[in-house]
């Protein structure tokens, strides 16, 4: 199977492994189980901005998937470009005041990019925030020095470890993981 074909497959299984996304009062949100609505974070919940590349290492079903990324987030918002090997744009997603779009001439319109966003301030985004936000739909979170733990009762259902060159989360419910390379100070 080419890279590209790969990406396409890793993310349409992991981004739209559950189907409902909505817009509530200006505000995505996505179930991060079955039942659990996580309203995606303001922008201005950021830990630290960002403005690097990263390289992204992906794992679902046994498979393993690369791609690259120019990541920018800030107060104001934030702007991932998805990169081939080649360096050739393959998908820009962006998240503005609560609303968020993809577009790509390579990913299905069935993508949805609001999963994409939460994993992403599930990692990047401060401890306070995401705290509320996981109890308001029934999760909790743990935290240490380097790493989150977003737990359904007593069932860790996510996992993060962060350090200073890679973050990694490994999604327990949905049954994929993915490496974020990058300098991370």
């Amino acid at each position: 199977m080419n890279s590209k074909k790969s990406v396409i497959i890793f993310f349409l299984c992991c981004c739209s492994c559950a189907s409902k996304v909505a817009v509530k009062e200006n505000r995505s949100f996505i179930y991060l189980t079955g039942s659990s609505q996580f309203f995606l974070l303001p922008s201005g919940d950021i830990e630290n901005p960002l403005d690097m590349a990263q390289r992204i290492s992906a794992s679902w079903q046994g498979r393993d998937y690369f791609l690259n990324a120019w990541v920018k987030a800030d107060n104001a918002g934030m702007e991932i470009t998805l990169l081939n090997e080649l360096g050739a744009t393959i998908g820009e997603l962006s998240c503005r005041n609560g609303l968020v779009s993809f577009s790509s001439p390579v990913f299905p319109p069935s993508l949805k990019p609001e999963y994409i966003v939460a994993d992403f301030q599930l990692c990047f985004y401060n401890t306070s925030a995401l705290r509320q936000a996981l109890e308001d739909c029934g999760l909790l979170l743990e935290t240490s020095e380097n790493s989150r733990r977003i737990l359904q009762g007593k069932t860790v259902i996510i996992e993060i470890e962060k350090n200073q060159n890679t973050v990694r989360l490994i999604n327990h419910l949905r049954g994929y993981a993915y490496t974020l390379e990058g300098n991370f100070k």
